[in-house]
């Protein structure tokens, strides 16, 4: 009965140990811009973003969504996010691409749609003032 429960017992460790997929690390961010800077007139209109250099582990895209709400994504890849692939908004401003492994994602919630991503892109909080854009974690 000893025995069993030690197989047991070192079965689920071992189960419990496995590798289950990369993660975008979790670092500090706290981004604050001014709705009114010339830099970020393209969040004025439904499915604008900006690039947010400096943030997050690969930059940040602030994305305002067809209701006027903003999301804020760090830009590493959720596929292999040890390589740093920083994605990029596509042509049509509801997707975003990782250029190492073309992988894509949809800018709406953060899901990937395109394999070989299977994972969310790391999402930052928003917090709206009538001036400002706050970016948070």
């Amino acid at each position: 009965m000893k025995q069993a429960l030690v197989l047991i017992l070192t079965g689920i460790l071992f189960l419990g140990c496995a590798k289950t997929g990369s993660v975008v690390p979790s670092v500090p961010v706290n981004i604050s811009i001014i709705k009114t800077d010339p830099r970020y007139t393209a969040l004025n209109a439904a499915g604008g973003y900006v690039y947010i250099a400096g943030a997050g582990v690969a930059g940040v895209i602030i994305y305002r969504q067809v209701d006027g709400t903003y999301t804020a994504y760090d830009r590493c890849s959720s596929y292999m996010p040890e390589k740093l692939c920083a994605i990029t908004v596509d042509d049509t401003g509801f997707t975003a691409t990782d250029p190492c492994s073309g992988s894509k994602f949809s800018l709406s919630d953060g899901s990937p749609v395109k394999a070989p991503a299977t994972k969310y892109l790391r999402q930052y909080v928003v917090n709206t003032t009538q001036f400002e854009i706050f970016v948070s974690n």
